[in-house]
């Protein structure tokens, strides 16, 4: 099932709209990868999915799978799967003859249909309601059973259209890790389409993100949450440090003081803005040498809580670990490690998407 999808330019104007939907995405998923794509409501990503689908047809560009353009292929003969939020299964059929549709409609046998549709009920832990009917079954295991469908059909790539987002936390979590489960089975090609930074780094190990029709981040996860290419990516990414000031040959001057950049980090001379994760800062015992700065405010985040601490005009959020804990008005010293410092270039003139 592992198949490398390509994307070329892939551009939708819809008729009436002055900006594209989407504008000339360029995108490789290698063959049993796991591709996030993430963005805001209305950003592009399940226009995306659809072209890629071929549910709709790209103004102009092109989608290859393992080389072989199929931009003008109907859907039907593409060999993708799409799982959608909502289950949309057939409500007359039974669980395992949702999951044997693909193969009825290729001329097989009832019988030999459910035999091979049950190996993936069994995969998405769902053997024993075969003979359920669909209007007995949770929403959950109705997600679950649209996801068995689509496996069933033996797709090139699976496309999946926050399928997740209708379930509450403990249900996510199981698909999360029934997810898991699935690509360990069958190693299939996956993109998510999701707007959360969380899921997305739950299920996948590269992140794409859209902004307005336009990719401007696309990288492992951990480089987004660290290294993001603009400010919008980072607050998608659930960023809240963001220190403006200057970048002088590898240096970010601010009300924080110089700080070194990591030196595979190459960030051009001019106005930039400094970011770090709040869940790197540490809160140390205030000295002459330390960044100094005073704690505003603190909001409970679970378990942890969050600090808000002024530093001159400038704010810094730090996540606190269970055990530490800090009074509002308490001076206190800033440790960033140089290792998860970034500067974001300000400069119009800047490249604006990062590609790793």
């Amino acid at each position: 099932m592992s198949t490398r999808l390509e994307l070329r330019g892939l551009t939708r104007h819809h008729r009436d709209q002055h900006v594209p939907a989407l504008n000339r995405l360029d995108l490789d998923v290698n063959a049993g990868r796991c591709l996030a794509l993430l963005g805001p409501s209305g950003s592009g990503k399940s226009t995306a999915l659809r072209l890629i689908a071929g549910l709709d047809a790209p103004t102009r560009g092109t989608v290859l799978l393992d080389g072989d353009d199929v931009t003008g292929a109907p859907a039907e003969q593409r060999g993708i799967g799409m799982v959608f939020q909502r289950p949309l299964l057939f409500p007359h059929l039974s669980v395992i003859d949702n999951v044997a549709f693909a193969a009825r409609a290729a001329g097989m046998s009832r019988r030999d249909s459910r035999a091979a549709s049950q190996r993936y009920l069994e995969l998405v832990q769902l053997g024993d309601y075969a003979d359920r009917s669909v209007a007995d079954i949770s929403g959950g295991q109705a997600q679950r059973v649209a996801l068995a469908r689509s496996l069933a059909a033996e797709p090139k790539v699976l496309l999946l259209d926050e399928p997740f987002s209708a379930l509450d936390s403990a249900l996510r979590a199981d698909m999360y890790a029934l997810l898991r489960a699935i690509r360990d089975a069958l190693n299939p090609t996956i993109v998510l389409v999701t707007h959360d930074q969380s899921e997305a780094a739950a299920v996948a190990e590269e992140i794409a993100v859209l902004i307005d029709g336009v990719l401007e981040h696309h990288s492992d996860v951990r480089t987004a949450y660290v290294r993001p290419s603009t400010l919008a990516v980072h607050r998608l990414m659930g960023g809240l440090n963001e220190i403006p000031g200057r970048v002088a040959a590898g240096v970010h001057h601010s009300e924080l003081g110089a700080q070194v950049l990591p030196v595979d980090i190459s960030a051009p001379d001019g106005p930039a803005t400094l970011v770090i994760r709040q869940e790197v800062v540490r809160l140390v015992e205030p000295s002459a040498s330390s960044i100094t700065g005073t704690i505003e405010s603190l909001q409970s985040a679970g378990i942890r809580q969050r600090a808000h601490i002024q530093v001159g005009s400038s704010s810094v959020f730090a996540e606190l670990p269970p055990q530490i804990s800090f009074a509002v008005g308490t001076r206190v010293g800033l440790d960033l490690p140089t290792g998860a410092l970034h500067a974001i270039s300000t400069d119009s003139n800047a490249s604006r998407v990062f590609q790793e």
